[in-house]
Formats: C-alpha cells, sequence, structure tokens
C-alpha cells in the first residue's frame, strides 16, 4: 500500500492512502527484517522467483545504501541436514551467480573453522558450512514502511493512519467511499476514479466488498520471531542459519543489541495471530540444540515476540492445500485489474520487491485510463550523495557523534541520517539551538530527545505502540 502510493503520487496522481491501523502495523511489522532473494527457493527450484528477488534486492540495495546493508549468512550444515556442505556450496555459487554476482562471494567451511569463526555454534554434529550473502534492513521494517508513506507525502499525496473504510459503492464513474476516523468516530466521504486494493491478508475480503474477483486468493502461514539478548559472539554482524528438525531453515538474526530468532511456517485460517506455548518451546528448543551457550535459552529470556502471516498466493478453484506441501508454495505477488469495476489488487509479496510491486501498481493504473507522468525514478531511494556529504559535514563541524555515550552503539551522524534523511538537518539545528536535545532519553534504546519532538511532528504517531514500532 504504501510504495503503491509513493509510485503514483510520484507519478502525478492524485492519491489517498487510508489505514485502518497505523501504517506498517499488523502484518507488515512481523517480517525477519530481511531483504533477500530466496535462497531457500531454489530447493522448489523457482529459479525465475530467485532471480527477480535478487535483482529487486540488488536494485534496494543501490537504492538505500544507508538503510540496506549486505549481511552473511552463515549456515551450519550437520548430519541431519538435507544436504551436505560441498552440495550447499555449489547451490550457493549459483544463487551468487543468479543473483548477478551483486554481492560477495560464496564461501566454504570446515566444522573447525566454523568454530573459529563464530563459537556460539556447536559443532559436535556439523560437518561443515557456508557463507552466502544477502541483505538486511538496519533499522526494521516498519520503519522502512513508513519511509514510502513519507515519500508519498511529499509528492502531494493524502495519507491517514487510524481511518477504515466503512463502504465503497461505483456511482457513474467513480467510487464514492465513506470513510470512519477511529479515535473520533466521524465520518467523511471521498471519490476514486479507481481503487488499489493493497490490504494484505485481508485482500479477499475487502475484494468482496467492492464486489471484485481475482483469479487468485490468499491463504495464511504463520510465522513468529523470538527476540532475545545479544547471542553472536563474533566481531561481525551476520545471520546464523540452520536446519531444524523437521528440514526447514531458520535463523538468528542480528538487531542491535539482541538477536531475533526465527521463523517458523504454520498454516492457519486467520490473520489473527498470536505465539503459542508450542511455537516459543520449538524455536528454544531447536537453537538450544544447536548452539554452544553457558545456559539454555529459556522462556525467561525472551524480551519479545513477533508474529504475523505471510500472505500466500494460489489459484483460486485450486483446493486446499494439505501440509505436505504447505512450505513448498510460492512466495511470489501477484497484481489482477479488474477493468470493469476499476480496482488492482496486490496479493501477496515481500518486502524485497516492493519497487516492482509500486512499478505494476502503476502501469494497471495508467491501463485504467488515468494518466500518470513518466516514471523518474523519484519516489523511493534515499537523498543524493552530495546532500548526504553536507549532512555529515555540518555534523562534523557541530561535534555531533561526541555526544554519543553509550558503549557498542552507532555513530549518531550515521543513526539520524539514516533515519530520518533530509529531516535529519533539522535535527542538527534542534540540537544547536538546545545541547540536551542531543541527550539520550531511553536507557535500553538508542534515541535523543530531539527525535522524540521529529516523531511527534512529522510522523503521525498516535498511540505509544506507533512510537515504538518504529
Amino acid at each position: 500500500g504504501a510504495v503503491s502510493a509513493a509510485a503514483l503520487a510520484g507519478r502525478g496522481a492524485s492519491v489517498a492512502m487510508v489505514d485502518r491501523g497505523d501504517f506498517g502495523a499488523f502484518t507488515s511489522q512481523e517480517s525477519s527484517n530481511l531483504v533477500w532473494g530466496g535462497f531457500k527457493y531454489l530447493e522448489n527450484y523457482e529459479l525465475p522467483l530467485v532471480f527477480g528477488l535478487c535483482r529487486s534486492r540488488n536494485r534496494l540495495m543501490r537504492s538505500y545504501p544507508d538503510n540496506i546493508k549486505e549481511i552473511g549468512f552463515l549456515a551450519s550444515l550437520d548430519h541431519g541436514s538435507p544436504y551436505p556442505p560441498w552440495f550447499a556450496a555449489l547451490g550457493a555459487a549459483a544463487y551468487w551467480g543468479i543473483g548477478q554476482f551483486g554481492t560477495k562471494p560464496p564461501r566454504l567451511f570446515t566444522a573447525e573453522k566454523v568454530k573459529d569463526e563464530e563459537p556460539v555454534i556447536d559443532t559436535a554434529d556439523v560437518r561443515g558450512a557456508i557463507q552466502y550473502q544477502d541483505a538486511y534492513l538496519v533499522d526494521n521494517d516498519s520503519r522502512f514502511v513508513f519511509s514510502f508513506v513519507r515519500s508519498a507525502l511529499e509528492a502531494g499525496a493524502a495519507a491517514v493512519n487510524y481511518v477504515e473504510l466503512v463502504s465503497a459503492r461505483w456511482d457513474r464513474d467513480r467510487w464514492v467511499a465513506t470513510l470512519r476516523d477511529a479515535d473520533t468516530g466521524r465520518e467523511l466521504t471521498t471519490s476514486a476514479r479507481a481503487v488499489v486494493n493493497a490490504a494484505g491478508p485481508f485482500a479477499d475480503e475487502l475484494g468482496r466488498d467492492f464486489g471484485t474477483r481475482t483469479e487468485h486468493r490468499i491463504v495464511c502461514s504463520k510465522g513468529i520471531h523470538l527476540v532475545v539478548p545479544r547471542i553472536t559472539t563474533s566481531r561481525h554482524d551476520r545471520v546464523l542459519a540452520f536446519f531444524d528438525d523437521e528440514q526447514r531453515l531458520f535463523y538468528v538474526i542480528p538487531m542491535g543489541r539482541r538477536s531475533v530468532i526465527g521463523t517458523t511456517d504454520t498454516r492457519v485460517d486467520s490473520p489473527y495471530t498470536e505465539v503459542t506455548e508450542e511455537d516459543r518451546d520449538f524455536l528454544l528448543e531447536q537453537i538450544n540444540k544447536r548452539l554452544d551457550l553457558a545456559r539454555p535459552l529459556t522462556r525467561e529470556d525472551v524480551i519479545a515476540e513477533r508474529c504475523g502471516v505471510r500472505p500466500l498466493v494460489v489459484p483460486r478453484g485450486d483446493g486446499d492445500h494439505d501440509q505436505a506441501d504447505w512450505t513448498s508454495l510460492s512466495r511470489k505477488h501477484v497484481i489482477e485489474r479488474d477493468d470493469a469495476r476499476r480496482v488492482v489488487s496486490v496479493l501477496g509479496g515481500k518486502l524485497t520487491d516492493c519497487l516492482n510491486v509500486g512499478e505494476e501498481v502503476a502501469a494497471d493504473i495508467q491501463k485504467l485510463g488515468i494518466p500518470l507522468e513518466k516514471d523518474l525514478g523519484n519516489w523511493y531511494g534515499e537523498p543524493a550523495k552530495q546532500t548526504r556529504a553536507e549532512f555529515y559535514r555540518q555534523a562534523r563541524l557541530m561535534h555531533l557523534d561526541a555526544l554519543r555515550t553509550k558503549p557498542d552503539t552507532e555513530p549518531l551522524t550515521d543513526r539520524l541520517w539514516r533515519r530520518y534523511g533530509r529531516r535529519a538537518f533539522d535535527l542538527l539545528e534542534t540540537i544547536r539551538a538546545d545541547p540536551s536535545m542531543g541527550e539520550d532519553v531511553m536507557g535500553s534504546a538508542d534515541y535523543l530527545r530531539a527525535e522524540i519532538y521529529q516523531a511527534a511532528e512529522h510522523e503521525m504517531v498516535v498511540t505509544m505502540e506507533d512510537f515504538m514500532r518504529r
């Protein structure tokens, strides 16, 4: 939804984006924070999907060099893993090639070398390991989503959170929609020549409200993550990958001073999910089997949990999918256009493929007869290198990084630029005018007093949870 709004507004369309919760909440905030080509999809020979995702990953890394960083995935292979290390290494080399050599090359490790590289791994049953490269969001998924909301707003779109669609009817040549403010209950009416249904796991339900029928439908797969204190010990940020007892890949992902363990893959009938005791115990059991920790992780070590669904696309009328082939369902997205009802539906998709989604939605909107300006690619990406250099020059002159007091934290200059882009200049002005605005305000997170004011003024925060999520 956010990327569609940015793409359309950036090409001159009049756009209103409506979200009944917060931007980037619900499903969009529960990802693994990874931008990846889908190495594990090679298992199902989905070569076109992997090729497309790798190209999208490379493009995002070029467009967001400060927000999206390359990272190594160290995959340990024990005697229960489905592939020997030499075969996995061939797969990693093929993945590197399919990805047009857009990352560092893969590496093959012996069990002894694995222990040297990452001492926390229990190598008693490890035959070897491979390391392949992908990328990750340095901050988080919902903040990345909000960057597209900001882009849409800067291009003239209207974007509202906590406003729900009550009803919509087709009146001659336009959709007339009734909206309700979830906070005040006030209702308002707006109209549009076309509608983009980007409701994620609720796309089928919303499509029925619009009276449109798609050739595909959504089925939901639940995935959970457990956030624990940082457990990797190497000096490098890298993701650890393991095959669980059911031969599915799961990961230990670095997130600042924390580690995120996940994910699972469970068929569910509803987008509303929660972490069960069984989910929690399964992940803890699997990771404790594979790490050499001084003390096994327990439920008491879990700081927070993430739980959401993947909206997976299947052909309508294709019957039910049994549990045996559940994890092999494709993670591709499908965009369908209903010319008679003037509805474009976005089904499925991944953060990695978001720019393609925006472009495909815009193409379909044009096919509905709505003119758009030429795509100059100015609706996504970070500010120009010259703008970045000027920010770093000003930050250096005011000794911004000297305000940093916590150990093991990144320089303030890097953090503020990555999070705020051009708006980071306003933060410099605020701190110059009042040095107390440069103080940390949270003991366990890196957050300045000035950033609170930035969020309040410019980030459409409604609840405390919105603030914490971002």
